[in-house]
């Protein structure tokens, strides 16, 4: 059972980033574990309870270790990340919903880093033959959240005859909808998985409407 995070978390991450070298991490590690991964292996399990029958539904939770094949002149991460999605091939392509705390404080929600350029066509089609469906689940997210759905955009985006559309035609990446907090009591308590749960399940349909189009 996921029981909050700690001050210690919080003096953890600082500490990473400002000492990122093996020396200071494994003086620390007992720290690392402690405080900041096994609470969030236990936040996952807590967030991917609505997911365990979903067919197809993975839970990463990432490790600190930075990977040594991209060379990074760092050894380690400032950050660890809690993704729900659905096993593909690349998950930067496709729709997750995801949790991520560093030294600045906590952030969650629906995100697709690169979605394909085949994969937007694909998208651009299906609103443009249901539009009404599409722009609903929208607005109901968007009020249910509080947030707008945003992206990068296209400079020159494809055209489409209804302009209720434009918005989404000009969609290139980044495609997400993220809660930031900072750190505070009320972030570092067991309290905070209630709130990331409650804020996934009001993204769940846009997650499950984009999961359509994976690749």
């Amino acid at each position: 059972m996921f029981a909050g995070f700690t001050p210690e978390t919080v003096d953890f991450l600082w500490g990473i980033r400002l000492n990122n070298n093996r020396e200071w991490f494994m003086e620390n590690k007992p720290n690392y574990v402690r405080h900041l991964y096994e609470p969030m292996k236990a936040l996952g399990a807590e967030l991917f309870q609505p997911f365990v029958d979903k067919p197809g539904e993975l839970l990463k939770v990432s490790r600190i270790y930075r990977d040594a094949r991209m060379h990074h002149p760092l050894p380690y991460k400032e950050s660890l990340w809690i993704c729900i999605r659905q096993d593909v091939d690349w998950w930067a392509e496709n729709p997750c919903l995801f949790f991520e705390i560093n030294p600045e404080g906590v952030d969650y929600g629906f995100f697709i880093w690169q979605p394909r350029v085949a994969t937007l066509k694909e998208f651009h089609r299906d609103i443009a033959a249901r539009p009404e469906p599409f722009l609903e689940m929208i607005r109901k997210t968007e009020k249910d959240t509080g947030m707008e759905i945003s992206a990068e955009l296209y400079k020159r985006p494809e055209k489409t005859e209804d302009p209720r559309l434009e918005r989404f035609f000009a969609w290139k990446k980044a495609i997400g909808c993220i809660r930031h907090e900072d750190f505070s009591p009320e972030v570092l308590s067991p309290e905070l998985a209630i709130r990331v749960a409650d804020f996934f399940q009001k993204l769940m349909p846009v997650y499950d409407y984009f999961n359509k189009f994976k690749v």
